[in-house]
Formats: structure tokens, sequence, C-alpha cells
């Protein structure tokens, strides 16, 4: 074979061909890892949990309680000579039965504050504490208020792991969520699910306090034991409070909820100051739009329009102070959405009195916002007739 035979048929075609390749390796990098997937040093996707769980689960505590239940006792033990003949005897005494409880908490100061649940520490006459690294203490209540499902506890001990908090608003639907917990008691356990809903419920029914709360719904499983417990991110950060599951068996039906961390902050924050929840106060009486759509075409309204119509304002209370007027249309407060009445109360909740609030409000066609102090809920008239507040403006 000739060497130019050779170059024609061998030679010229192999560079032209290195050529193109390189000509594509340049105008295509992605392809210097294949063309079938991407490099597994360079892989985005949701691996391991583990480091979330290392940063959580040390600030998660196992909760166990007891108390003592009265036995039932016999009429005749109300008779003073059988109670005699009785005591003059070596039978037993009758005496109250030892019950007991399990749960779980999370650490959230490093000088021991720890918040879990009112349904975990209801009525016990003692609590003990087991920390993560095996040690254990008697947890002092500092105060709990049932209708949140909240309690705070307080040990003493050194050195503690204050989980890192995170932001709760933030929180999506289909975010990936950890619950770490004690189910039945077996020991520190972790539970993945997803962000299943967000914003308020009524969860009355099923144990979850008595005031309207905007909770995160996931699909983690909690069970018996978990109460309390964190739920976290993904990177071991406090979204909140595990404290009802929806099934009233007692076992997770792959719906739960959990108080959101903002709230649960707020409500150990009153309690450790005033030892009482405080929420804020606007001084408003206000109903849902999407409740009363004729008022949103009385308004001349866009049907699409969420929010909360005032229908009075309290005297000299912020709202007035602040200028707001019945009719006004409120969309936001601190840039939040209200959405319906549920979302507008359960903000309120997060407010301490003293906090100025940005309220976003439509008056006649027209968007606008103001400034209010938020105060302290006034007691009812004749309570304390200084503190009771003015009777509302009536639109």
């Amino acid at each position: 074979m000739s060497l130019q035979r050779f170059l024609q048929d061998w030679a010229i075609p192999a560079a032209i061909g290195l050529l193109l390749a390189a000509s594509a390796l340049l105008l295509f990098p992605q392809l210097r890892n294949g063309a079938f997937g991407p490099d597994r040093d360079e892989w985005n996707g949701p691996v391991s949990y583990a480091r979330a769980v290392n940063s959580a689960s040390p600030a998660v505590v196992n909760i166990y309680t007891r108390n003592a239940v009265p036995q039932r006792r016999h009429p005749l033990l109300e008779n003073p000579a059988f109670r005699a003949l009785l005591e003059s005897t070596d039978l037993p005494q009758l005496r109250d039965r030892m019950q007991a409880n399990l749960g779980s908490g999370v650490i959230v100061s490093e000088d021991g504050y720890i918040l879990t649940n009112h349904h975990v520490i209801n009525q016990a006459d003692a609590i003990t504490v087991y920390l993560a690294d095996g040690r254990e203490a008697r947890a002092e209540l500092v105060g709990t208020e049932p209708n949140f499902d909240l309690a705070v506890l307080k040990v003493d001990i050194p050195d503690l792991h204050a989980i890192e908090v995170g932001d709760p608003e933030k929180a999506q639907v289909g975010d990936i969520v950890l619950a770490i917990g004690n189910p039945f008691g077996v020991g520190q356990t972790v539970t993945q699910g997803i962000i299943s809903a967000t914003g308020a419920r009524n969860l009355t029914n099923y144990g979850a306090g008595g005031w309207l709360q905007n909770f995160l719904q996931t699909d983690a499983a909690v069970n018996p034991g978990n109460s309390g417990g964190p739920l976290v991110d993904t990177r071991g950060r406090l979204l909140g409070i595990n404290t009802s599951i929806l099934d009233k068996s007692g076992y997770t039906g792959g719906i739960s909820f959990a108080i959101p961390a903002n709230i649960a902050l707020k409500v150990m924050e009153d309690i450790i100051e005033y030892g009482r929840v405080v929420p804020g106060w606007l001084g408003i009486e206000a109903i849902d739009l999407s409740r009363a759509p004729q008022l949103a075409r009385t308004f001349n309204l866009p049907q699409s329009t969420e929010g909360m119509v005032v229908t009075a304002i309290y005297n000299e209370g912020p709202a007035f102070n602040a200028g707001l007027k019945p009719g006004d249309v409120l969309t936001h407060i601190n840039g939040l959405p209200l959405r319906n009445g549920m979302r507008g109360l359960a903000t309120m909740f997060t407010l301490r009195p003293g906090d100025t609030v940005t309220i976003s409000f439509i008056r006649d066609g027209t968007e606008s916002s103001v400034e209010a102090v938020v105060a302290e809920p006034p007691k009812p008239q004749g309570e304390n007739p200084e503190q009771a507040a003015p009777p509302p403006t009536q639109e």
C-alpha cells in the first residue's frame, strides 16, 4: 500500500474524526463525564441524612413521668368503725396506683430549657429526662399551656447541646423532614417523610390544644412516645414540635402535625417571662372574606382577593390608633398573607405586646399599609375596669 493511499483511506478520516470529537467536547462539556448521567462525585441527590441526624439528635431527650392515680375507695371505708377495724389488722392498705407515661422533648437553650407537649407531662408528680449521651436528671416544670399543647421544662446539667432553629415560615409542601423521638419507649428513633401541608388547622378534637394554629402536616411516622420531639429539616434545624396524629387509635396513619418552631418558642418565652401565654392584640373584629363572598362584591373586589374584612375597631386600640377603619380588607401582616381568618389568628399568636407590625390592607379599591404597635388583650369589662377595652366602633 502506497503512502498516498494510506493517507487517503485512513489517516485523513481519522484526523477529521478526532477534530470533530474535540469540537463536540468543547461545545458540550457535560459529555466529558459521560453521556448517560452525571459523575458520581457531582451527584447532589439526597443520599443520606446522617449529617442532619447527628446535628439534631444530641438535643433530643426522652421524657418519663410518674403520677399517682387514686384508687376507688369502698363505701365501707367511710365507716369509722370499719376503718378502725381494718387498721388494726395486718391486711394491706389501699394505696394509690402509680401510672407511668413517656414522651420526647428537645433542648432549645444551653441553659437547660426543654420544649415538650403539655399532654406528655400533664398531672405528672415526677419528671425524668434522659439525654442522648446517657445522662439523666429530674426536670423542673417551668410552665405549661394546654391551649397550645406545649410545656417548658428546665434541667440543671452542664454542657448541653441546644438544637439549631430553622424557619418554618419557609417550609414548603414536598420538603423532606425528619421526626426524632422515643416511640413506644424503644429508644431514640428517626423517621422520614415530607411536609404534606401547611396552614392553620383546628385539631381540638385530636388533643392538639384549643387554639387554632398554623400547623405543619407531615407523613413522617409519629407514634406514642414521639410526642414533644422535634421535626427537623435536612440540615437538622428545628421546624416544629410533634404534637398530634390524626388517627385516634394512637398509631400513625400517615397524617401527623407539628407546632411550628416560631410559635413554640414564642410560647416558651411568654411562659418564662410572664408565667403564661400573652397573645398579641390589635383591637380588631373581622370576618374571613372567603366566607362572605357578597362582601367582595360590595367592596368591588376581585373574587380572588383573600383576606379579612374589618367589621369593628376597638376605640383607642392599636388598629384604631394606626388609622384602620371598619370596611378595610386586611391582606398581610409583616408581609405574610392572611388568606383567611384562621391564618390571621395563627399569625397573631406569634406577636408579642410592644411589637410593631406592618398591616397591608385595601380601602376603596386602593392598596395601603400602616404600622401598628401590638398590645396585650384587655381584660373583660367588669374584671378590671381600668384595663377593660372600650366598646368597638361598628361598621
